[in-house]
């Protein structure tokens, strides 16, 4: 026979030879281990928690941006970011860059304001002379004293309007002025966007304005957050949660549920509700504004009931549940629970199983050589 139909005859011999010896020795543990055991474990008391999670961010419920009344340049800023301030603080000073087309406007009208003064006083004083004689009667000669006052009047507007325009100042308001901007509620300054020399615009009916500082009271926090459709028929205002920060590690800070969407919105193609929760903060606790926070929504809450693990639990052909007891030493036998709240991990047992059962754990068996 040629060597090269030798080769493939000896590796099969070979395979056949590693194959029965494979079987012998399989057959040969089989003989020798011993009946397979198993680990157990007792029911607990646990504190069951079903909750669902938001994500969102923590912002003041009063935030107030804070915008000149006219348009100029900031002279000077008062406040920086982080301050604590009161109503009417001083934040900043602007100097007017007062408006061409209105200075002459104001200016035209303090002259015009003028020769109707003038006017009005020759007018008064010809007829002062004619009533003095006799000519007219004291009733025709009060309208020429009115109208010399109302003409005066009328040159103090106009003045005032001139130096609000040119200063941003009233000479009768005394103190007030549009270029001092004050604080309009107490609290922390968050921010400051403007810079000493920046160009400012005036707030009005086509314009924002600029924004000057942004104030907000600390101590008054929102959680603003967004949960999915399927979740949001379980919660009702009211409800508690438990905030984390990613910011702020090892701590939860507890929230009440204030406002739940009436309309949801598109999020990446799923249907969302924004959600707002007032923080509850101790005294001394501080949180910035803008932190990105998850909040656990506690939709349900069992406090120190009896509990096992769900992989204890099993289903028959019916899907109702049953764990397997120790009866005796490993011997089980098969026993249906009544289950209750289950937050995934652990499940609340509400008749079937005593503290003191034995509930075998599948997943370790031990071979007793």
């Amino acid at each position: 026979m040629k060597k090269s139909c030798l080769i493939p005859l000896i590796i099969l011999c070979v395979l056949a030879i590693g194959g029965a010896a494979y079987a012998i020795f399989t057959l040969y543990l089989d003989e020798v281990e011993g009946p397979a055991t198993y680990n157990t474990q007792t029911a607990s008391t646990a504190t069951i928690i079903d909750k669902t999670v938001a994500t969102g961010s923590v912002q003041p419920r009063k935030e107030v941006a804070i915008k000149p009344q006219i348009s100029g340049i900031v002279k000077e800023i008062y406040v920086e970011a982080g301050e604590q301030i009161e109503v009417n603080d001083l934040i900043a000073k602007v100097k007017v860059i007062p408006n061409m087309v209105s200075l002459n406007n104001a200016e035209n009208r303090v002259e015009q304001a003028k020769i109707s003064l003038d006017n009005a006083k020759m007018d008064y004083e010809r007829n002062a002379e004619l009533m003095e004689k006799g000519v007219i009667a004291p009733a025709d000669f009060q309208g020429f004293e009115i109208a010399q006052r109302q003409a005066q009047e009328e040159l103090d507007a106009a003045k005032d309007a001139l130096a609000i325009v040119k200063e941003g100042v009233s000479q009768r308001s005394g103190s007030s002025s549009l270029t001092l901007i004050k604080a309009t509620i107490p609290g922390m300054v968050l921010d400051v966007p403007v810079k000493e020399g920046n160009s400012v615009i005036e707030a009005n009916n086509f314009n924002d304005g600029t924004t000057i500082a942004s104030i907000a009271d600390m101590k008054d926090l929102l959680f603003i957050g967004k949960v999915d459709e399927s979740e949001v028929e379980k919660l009702e205002i009211g409800m508690e949660l438990i905030l984390t920060i990613g910011a702020i590690e090892d701590r939860t800070f507890p929230a009440t549920l204030e406002y739940i969407a009436p309309k949801g919105v598109e999020d990446n193609g799923a249907i969302k509700f924004e959600i707002k929760a007032a923080v509850n903060l101790n005294e001394g606790e501080f949180i910035r504004a803008g932190y990105s926070a998850n909040a656990d929504v506690v939709l349900r809450k069992r406090e120190n009931v009896l509990a096992i693990d769900e992989a204890l639990v099993q289903f028959d052909e019916e899907k109702k549940p049953f764990v397997e007891v120790e009866v005796s030493e490993n011997i089980y036998e098969k026993r249906s629970v009544e289950l209750g709240l289950s937050d995934g991990m652990k499940v609340e047992v509400l008749s079937g199983l005593s503290a003191e059962d034995k509930i075998k754990m599948w997943s370790s068996p031990i071979y007793d050589k």
